[in-house]
């Protein structure tokens, strides 16, 4: 349970949440750090200033040539690169809107009406600015699963100590797992040896747990204790975690690429465009009419509109505490039906915490429960086991002064004996008893050789859980919630009874909750929410993964498709609702622009609009949808924005962020 004083803590390599946090906040930087950004960015820049040259030439007395071949200029490089991605799209087997922004443009060139074209070039280059904006970070690859992740190992030899490659060791090498260490393959305990474990990134328990001489230890648990020698049963390759890794790539690849909003509505409106522009040139014997048509329906609406609806909405949801990885994570976000989640880290804390002291009778050095917590703690500063960690907190949040402990040595019993303020203290890890929380541990404690207490520890439901579920499952529209834990099922039940969980998997290795994910597709698009290796391949397998970052491990954040950037569930919450209502407004913009477009074909193909009236008119539509769009920033309103009892607002502000930092 504890080690003697002195010894080193594990060292951990530093999570890539912050990095991420501050990437994610920063999608412009993200944007150009791509080739593909930097000339998104450079045909917007040459596409508007051609637009403002051949606006300002004739003002300024120039030729009207010269402004016409700014025009030119400022349409050509934006329909090449457009030609180029629609190519490339029904290569794909895509087609989508963009085909009538083509249309446009090259229409616009050949039937001599430059500025019409210039405008539609404008258009269609920022919306592809910003779409890249919004997505900013989806494309980025995962460069590492784990930030611990092991790169050799010691192997004992005949001529001593040898670190080799990974891919070197072989079943039946005897390797040193200092403390500290991720084991790096599967074995046994070597005979005369025994390891503590914390193995919470492989099975989800909280608590470490202690493996014998011939005991099966698993490749990515983490040495608590000190040094010992670990018996390989298998290569690198085939251990645990390096399956865990394959799991994890084989999920992603799997994914089918969510579909751009705008490409649902492509087939029907570009076929009702084609039509109507084509009546009108036939009846009318005049393309440029058929031009007007086009320009009109530019679909913009849909370019401009969708993306500034989704930029708003991953901002709400970054100033909320979740970091969401591009726009399509949160329109699957919006759209999932079933919510699966984790159990230990993320409704529990993760870590044990002491639940209640239980007094000796008829100790013979008798103590209150303040002192005995006092003096126990105090002995405990001298280990980095998690359960010492939780006495010292406890002790800490109950306002005791701690003393400096003297005299420490390791205790047979997996404990700590020494002295405290010239009292012989030691503490020793003892089994729960009837009646303790689902999943307790004990800690005996004795005092000057007498046993004084026991102190029962457990892992317990992070407060306003209970709460926060019904709001998923009311207001934040989920149909079905399940558990899908590495515990065991008598634990799970018992610390969830009463909670709206609708089923309960227990003992899940990481490819079991693969399977929970794979298997609750049946009822709608599903969320994963979880932390650890062991929930990476889940979180990887959803439609939408959330991994809770703020202490969680290198592969869940990589794996997952949003990051919770602080220790709380509320903003789980908070995102699903403003991604909901994202979509939602996203939705109504799209209504809004494609309703008056094709109101304005009509008037184009009637004759009342030319094709720069058209372009002007569509420039209208697109104030009109993107100022519905920006209606995303602003918190929502009602019984849909409020969670646990306060608005997004309150939650979002900064100092509810201050408070979550803290």
């Amino acid at each position: 349970m504890s080690s003697p004083t002195g010894a080193s803590s594990p060292t951990r390599a530093s999570s890539p949440t912050m990095a991420s946090a501050e990437g994610g906040l920063s999608p412009l930087r993200d944007i150009l750090a791509g080739r593909r950004g930097r000339v998104r960015l450079a045909l917007l820049a040459v596409a508007a200033g051609g637009l403002a040259a051949g606006l300002i030439a004739p003002a300024l007395g120039a030729s009207p040539r010269l402004g016409a071949a700014a025009l030119y200029a400022a349409t050509l490089p934006v329909l090449a690169a457009l030609l180029l991605e629609i190519v490339t799209s029904l290569h794909r087997g895509d087609v989508g809107l963009d085909i009538v922004a083509a249309l446009a443009m090259a229409g616009a060139l050949v039937l001599g009406e430059p500025l019409a074209g210039a405008v539609v070039a404008v258009m269609y280059a920022g919306g592809q600015f910003l779409e890249a904006y919004a997505e900013g970070r989806a494309g980025r690859r995962m460069t590492a699963l784990l930030a611990h992740a092991p790169r050799s190992a010691l192997r004992h030899g005949p001529e001593g100590l040898a670190e080799i490659p990974l891919d070197a060791v072989r079943q039946g090498d005897r390797l040193l797992v200092r403390k500290g260490d991720t084991l790096p393959v599967d074995g046994r305990i070597a005979p005369g040896a025994s390891a503590l474990l914390d193995v919470s990134a492989l099975t989800g328990e909280p608590l470490p747990v202690r493996r014998g001489a011939g005991e099966t230890a698993l490749s990515g648990a983490t040495n608590l204790g000190e040094a010992f020698d670990l018996v390989a049963e298998r290569p690198a390759r085939e251990s645990t975690y390096a399956g865990i890794v394959r799991l994890v790539e084989a999920a992603r690849a799997e994914k089918a690429p969510m579909a751009r909003l705008a490409d649902r509505w492509a087939m029907l409106f570009l076929g009702l465009t084609l039509v109507i522009a084509g009546v009108a040139w036939i009846a009318s014997g005049d393309p440029v009419r058929a031009l007007a048509v086009l320009v009109v329906a530019t679909p913009c609406p849909l370019i401009l509109a969708v993306p500034v609806a989704i930029v708003s909405g991953l901002s709400r949801a970054a100033e909320a505490g979740v970091l969401v990885k591009g726009g399509g994570a949160l329109e699957r976000l919006a759209a999932a039906r079933v919510l699966v989640l984790d159990k230990t880290g993320t409704l529990t804390a993760g870590t044990p915490q002491l639940q209640r002291i239980v007094l000796r009778e008829g100790a013979r050095h008798r103590a209150d429960e303040a002192e005995i917590l006092r003096l126990a703690a105090s002995l405990e500063q001298a280990s980095s086991h998690v359960a010492a960690r939780a006495l010292v907190s406890a002790a800490r949040e109950r306002g005791l002064a701690l003393a400096t402990p003297t005299d420490v040595v390791e205790a047979a019993g997996d404990g700590l004996a020494g002295r405290v303020e010239g009292r012989l203290v030691a503490v020793a890890g003892a089994p729960a008893r009837a009646g303790d929380p689902p999943g307790a541990v004990r800690a005996r404690v004795a005092l000057d050789g007498s046993e004084a207490a026991e102190l029962v520890l457990a892992d317990r439901l992070r407060p306003g859980v209970e709460d926060l579920l019904r709001d998923l499952r009311g207001t934040g529209g989920f149909a079905r919630l399940v558990l899908a834990t590495g515990d065991r099922e008598a634990v799970a039940r018992a610390l969830l009874a009463g909670l709206p969980i609708d089923a309960i998997e227990a003992e899940c290795a990481p490819a079991d909750k693969v399977a929970v994910v794979t298997r609750e597709r049946a009822h709608g698009p599903v969320v994963m929410l979880g932390d650890g290796v062991n929930d990476a391949p889940a979180l990887a397998a959803a439609d939408v993964g959330i991994a809770m970052g703020a202490r969680g491990a290198a592969a869940s954040a990589q794996a997952a498709d949003a990051v919770v950037l602080v220790d709380r569930l509320e903003p789980v919450a908070e995102a699903r609702g403003i991604a909901r209502r994202a979509r939602k407004i996203a939705l109504q913009s799209v209504a809004l622009g494609i309703g008056l477009s094709v109101a304005g074909m009509i008037a184009a193909a009637l004759g009342w609009l030319t094709p720069v009236e058209g372009a002007l008119l569509q420039e209208a539509i697109d104030v009109a949808a993107i100022l519905n769009a920006l209606r995303a920033l602003a918190p929502g309103r009602g019984r849909g924005a409020r969670v646990g009892g306060r608005s997004e607002a309150a939650l979002s502000s900064p100092a509810a962020q201050a408070g979550r930092a803290a």
